[in-house]
């Protein structure tokens, strides 16, 4: 298709695109300028940490804070590792349980029909409001009622159910073709297999977000190891690394670089490896019947 000579997406290069370039790259440019500051923040000396104004560029890199890192770690009554266990098992947990209760919540409030439905769809409208300060107090009394809190459940628990990612699914399970459910169910499919195999492919990209926000939050999550877990062993790395940086506020400043540097270095890597589902979410509202 061409407009005024030109080419509607093109293959190749075209001397129209270049109106485009001149925009999209100060704004690239600009928009990675925070994670080369992170990464080059991580490897400076204390004398440049503390230079005004601050360079974004390391002029003399060095590994000193992260084996400072490592020494404090092995110095604390609790080795490094345990915590960075914790956080890998509470994570891997979390993500896994959240998309399966998501999953079966949005085809349930979506293709099933029950009284209340919609009640509690608007419910869960109402909790998106909700930040986790608010709801900290209730969250705290839900745990001890359970008998859960000092375990590793006080981490997982309050992670299984995000209205933000039941609400992404069930938009996406919602423009299902209602037929192919259907025809699904007169070849004898029940809800759980007409579930995995035709409704979970379909909805990928819905899922592949959910499991970033849960990620995100549970990774980088420190109100369970605050306020749910006092015994030190079942505490997350975030907690740890949070902690050791705050103890001092000037020797704390290259610990404070490198930690932030590792905790975020995993929400990277899987934006990285998931960010064409999650840009399929944001560019199709679902799929076109």
């Amino acid at each position: 298709m061409k407009f005024r000579g030109a080419t509607i997406n093109p293959d190749r290069f075209h001397p129209s695109q270049i109106k485009f370039y001149l925009i999209l790259i100060p704004i690239s440019v600009f928009m990675i300028l925070p994670i080369i500051y992170i990464f080059n923040q991580a490897f400076k000396p204390l004398d440049e940490l503390f230079l005004f104004p601050p360079r974004i560029l390391v002029r003399r890199p060095t590994l000193e804070n992260f084996r400072q890192l490592l020494r404090i770690g092995g110095a604390a009554g609790v080795p490094m590792n345990r915590y960075l266990i914790n956080s890998i098992v509470v994570t891997l947990t979390a993500v896994l349980l959240n998309l399966f209760i998501t999953l079966c919540a949005g085809y349930a409030l979506s293709k099933r029909g029950f009284r209340l439905r919609k009640v509690l769809f608007r419910i869960n409208q109402t909790a998106l409001m909700f930040v986790a300060t608010a709801v900290a107090v209730p969250r705290y009394l839900v745990l001890v009622n359970l008998g859960i809190t000092n375990t590793m459940w006080a981490h997982i628990l309050p992670m299984l159910a995000m209205p933000v990612s039941l609400f992404l699914v069930k938009q996406f399970i919602d423009q299902v073709p209602d037929s192919l459910l259907e025809a699904s169910r007169i070849d004898g499919a029940g809800d759980y297999r007409i579930l995995f195999r035709i409704v979970v492919p379909l909805i990928r990209p819905a899922l592949a977000t959910a499991a970033i926000l849960t990620f995100q939050a549970v990774w980088n999550g420190v109100e369970a190891s605050n306020y749910y877990v006092s015994d030190e062993t079942l505490r997350t790395f975030v907690f740890y690394l949070t902690a050791i940086t705050q103890q001092n506020q000037i020797a704390g400043a290259g610990l404070a670089a490198a930690a932030g540097l590792i905790i975020f270095l995993p929400n990277l890597l899987i934006f990285i490896i998931m960010q064409s589902r999650v840009m399929n979410t944001m560019s199709h509202s679902g799929i076109k019947q």
